[in-house]
């Protein structure tokens, strides 16, 4: 019995890289490229029609962005495996992009052959990151300071957007005494004492990148 291919969509605004990724991919015999989507948009309106076993995600687009997406594309097809496609090698990205539920991260100047292994591998459960990811996640993984929990992540990118907590707590469907409460771990963990301290260290860190926000 022939063993079903690989469904694959591909999500990138640059068409260049969109189609020489499928061309790629095309040369695979157990591979099918199922859509070449341009936009966040696109593949949330279109998931479910589609049903694809792997997303390549592109981090960086106009609209909603790639982190954003990600969440959205999980809680309505959580068994969908999302691989994210970056220029981007600094570990904030990369640990950004792995904490909104990312199967994987690949780094856009990869061996073409790369890219197979990296779907081979999150299609058997595997989390993997290309050789430049790995290198570059390792110095922050070792890091000293307490790290911010997935709860902390999602409401310092809400803080940095500009919400007020109450703001904030109705987003999430929580009290504002709780976002309070998460604000000043946040703010303990990270050392930094303002509101635009916070905006400040999502700016420079990519917690605001991937999600369409421009500041």
């Amino acid at each position: 019995m022939t063993k079903p291919r690989i469904r694959i969509a591909i999500v990138d605004d640059h068409p260049m890289v969109a189609e020489g990724i499928q061309s790629i991919l095309e040369s695979y015999d157990d591979v099918e490229v199922i859509a070449n989507l341009s936009s966040g948009q696109e593949i949330i309106d279109t998931v479910g029609a589609l049903n694809p076993d792997v997303i390549l995600l592109d981090l960086n687009m106009p609209g909603i962005g790639g982190l954003s997406t990600t969440e959205i594309i999980l809680e309505r097809r959580p068994e969908t495996r999302i691989l994210i496609l970056s220029m981007h090698d600094s570990p904030e990205y990369i640990t950004s992009a792995l904490s909104h539920g990312a199967a994987g991260y690949v780094l856009k100047d990869v061996p073409t052959d790369e890219i197979k292994r990296a779907i081979d591998a999150v299609m058997a459960g595997q989390r993997y990151l290309c050789t430049g990811a790995q290198g570059s996640l390792a110095p922050y993984d070792s890091s000293d300071r307490e790290q911010l929990t997935n709860r902390e992540q999602t409401i310092l990118l809400q803080l940095a957007q500009g919400k007020s907590n109450k703001e904030v707590g109705l987003a999430l469907d929580i009290s504002v005494r709780t976002v309070e409460t998460h604000r000043k771990n946040i703010k303990r963990k990270l050392g930094i004492s303002s509101t635009a301290g916070l905006t400040r260290y999502a700016m420079e860190h990519g917690v605001l990148q991937g999600t369409g926000v421009r500041l």
